[in-house]
């Protein structure tokens, strides 16, 4: 035990050994949100998948699984703040690593700021029922600079303030939908196990905002200095993440179809399903306590968009990418300071253009939340590819790993295609305006990122030798580790 201790001491200056399995699983809650999409976003699935929704949501579960066995190559070998930029360069090179490196920053501050959005929209209603009616701007300020502080002080209040908001909400929700189907007389609803009124093409298309609804569920591997016991805490958060968030939304999304059946209003109309529901059985009161935990999941999901981005920033940063001020850490707090606060600063001052721009808080959180989309998509696909490829290159590989990582890929490339979309197919039609332009707009970003990379590697010759070097520093830490019980 002393030997995994004294092995697992920060290289970069951050807080070693200080989170524990449920404090890392926080982190990968808090990005995914779960209770988002039963407590607000579920009329956007139904809409799509219809009485196939509870099957999308165990096929999103299924597939990304496989995506989480080929991250879990690497995260149970290594770990690092780095996130997976530092799995992909280590599979398939510094190119590579920089592109997943630039699309997880990417992804993980607009998946930050859209839900600033959503925090700024939601606490605006509440607090207008009071008759207070504060500007978007001040809401904005507000969310962004609460997460900031949090972010800034200490890894360990951010993750209690995760764990306890997303574990609350959840119970809550969780509570709630069992008195609905209580008073379902705990049914079972034909209508939604035998697909009716359902084809493969509806429940493909529903398909893909489940994918969009895991995403963020990788990031607990940036919290490789923190969190204790490495190895072990983060490959299990990484996929204990997908299993319970996929289980509370096949579980939620059936009995939400269950209950609205018979109310003469449609689930695809309603913007606070739960509150609905909660209002017809007399619980009123219920419904308001899960409006505000949605809030404050919105608040958690800032936090914790905000954590792995700057811990990317930080350790890309310390490889030369970056000015060196990004990667230094706070003498006290030990927490990646500088970068936490750009992040920050970056997940205020885009939402706040956009609203001077008159452009809606729920449009906005429409926008931005796509755009991010292509972010983790791209890291998903990259990440499976590298897995087979890194074991290969240890002499470890086995033949079902290239079956995960082929299915880890496939299973890839139907949200890709829905958001994409195919000249002239009724099943992924090209989305509408402006999302059509989205996908163009993130290969200018990855092209310029890149081009700005070779720019860099020319004029620093040693640059890449120095990424491979820390990289190898880092993984050569852990393979005594990966030897103890």
């Amino acid at each position: 035990m002393k030997k995994e201790i004294s092995s697992h001491q920060s290289l970069h200056g951050l807080k070693p050994n200080c989170l524990s399995f449920a404090e890392v699983l926080a982190q990968s809650f808090a990005v995914i949100a779960p209770t988002t999409i039963p407590a607000s976003n579920i009329g956007l699935i139904v809409a799509l998948a219809g009485n196939g929704t509870w099957l999308s949501c165990l096929i999103g579960l299924i597939g990304l699984l496989f995506v989480s066995i080929n991250i879990n190559q690497f995260a149970s070998r290594s770990a690092s703040p780095g996130s997976l930029y530092t799995y992909i360069t280590k599979g398939l090179g510094p190119t590579a690593g920089v592109v997943c490196g630039w699309s997880l920053v990417l992804a993980y501050l607009f998946t930050g700021m859209s839900v600033l959005c959503g925090f700024a929209n939601f606490s605006g209603i509440l607090i207008g029922h009071l008759g207070i009616h504060p500007s978007s701007i001040t809401l904005l300020a507000i969310g962004a600079g609460i997460s900031w502080y949090a972010a800034y002080k200490d890894i360990q209040l951010s993750a209690v303030a995760m764990l306890w908001i997303e574990g609350l909400t959840i119970s809550l929700i969780a509570i709630l939908c069992i008195i609905i189907w209580a008073h379902q007389g705990f049914a079972l609803d034909m209508s939604q196990l035998t697909l009716a009124n359902t084809n493969p093409g509806s429940i493909a298309t529903g398909l893909v905002l489940v994918m969009f609804a895991f995403s963020g569920f990788e990031s607990a591997t940036s919290l490789g200095d923190e969190a204790k016991k490495p190895l072990k805490t983060i490959p299990r958060a990484v996929m204990g993440s997908v299993v319970l968030a996929g289980l509370f939304y096949v579980g939620t999304t059936y009995i939400e179809v269950l209950g609205f059946q018979n109310t003469g209003i449609s689930i695809t109309d309603t913007e606070q399903p739960l509150g609905f529901l909660s209002q017809r059985l007399g619980l009123g009161w219920l419904g308001e306590l899960v409006a505000f935990g949605a809030l404050f999941s919105f608040f958690s999901c800032v936090l914790g968009s905000i954590n792995p981005a700057a811990r990317i920033f930080f350790l890309m940063a310390r490889h030369g990418l970056f000015h060196s001020k990004l990667g230094a850490a706070h003498s006290a707090n030990k927490t990646p300071h500088v970068a936490v606060t750009l992040c920050s600063m970056i997940a205020f001052l885009v939402p706040t253009v956009m609203s001077l721009f008159n452009i809606k808080l729920f449009e906005s959180m429409g926008y931005l939340g796509a755009i991010a989309s292509y972010g983790f998509l791209t890291v998903y696909v990259l990440i499976s590819v590298a897995a087979p490829v890194y074991l290969y290159k240890i002499k470890q590989l086995r033949s079902p790993d290239v079956l995960f990582s082929v299915l880890g890929v496939g299973f890839m490339i139907m949200p890709i295609l829905g958001s994409v979309g195919i000249p002239g197919s009724t099943l992924f039609p090209i989305p509408e305006a402006p999302y059509n332009s989205f996908p163009y707009i993130f290969l200018l970003y990855i092209a310029a990122t890149c081009g700005w990379f070779i720019i860099k590697k020319s004029r620093s010759p040693h640059l890449v030798v120095g990424m491979h070097q820390a990289i190898e520093e880092i993984h050569a830490k852990f393979s005594d580790n990966r030897k103890l019980p």
